[in-house]
């Protein structure tokens, strides 16, 4: 709920412990070449984005060691890889990527993709994405 309270604080109230939490538990977007992703949660035990990739754009082909990941489709459509395997997706539609599995989302389409990433794992690092290929020249 700390999202949902955070553009209804009050002034006064800034000292609360439920304020506070709202401050630190604030979004986080970040911008990336294919697009953009803001940080719902981010606990100890996992994190919550919602991504947004631009038509004609991809993410980069990667693994995770110390997460998985489960993509919900919420608009557009994307081709997930998946260990090798290419799955169409869209609204509505979910992915499981299982720690250590191959995975990318691309946007072929003309409009936004839009899904919700959930994080589980023991870290969440953004160090913990290992490239195989990247169309931005990332390593």
């Amino acid at each position: 709920m700390y999202f949902c309270q955070f553009t209804r604080i009050n002034v006064a109230e800034l000292n609360t412990n439920q304020s506070k939490n709202c401050m630190k538990n604030k979004a986080e977007t970040d911008q990336r070449p294919w697009g953009y992703y803001t940080v719902l949660a981010d606990e100890a035990d996992h994190k919550v984005k919602r991504i947004v990739v631009y038509p004609g754009q991809r993410l980069s082909l990667q693994k995770h060691q110390q997460r998985a990941e489960h993509w919900f489709v919420l608009s557009g459509e994307g081709i997930v890889t998946l260990d090798g395997e290419r799955l169409n997706k869209k609204g509505g539609e979910s992915v499981e990527i299982p720690r250590g599995s191959v995975h990318r989302i691309e946007n072929q389409g003309t409009a936004d993709l839009s899904f919700i990433e959930v994080q589980t794992g023991e870290y969440f690092g953004e160090d913990d994405i290992e490239r195989m290929e990247d169309d931005y020249g990332r390593n």
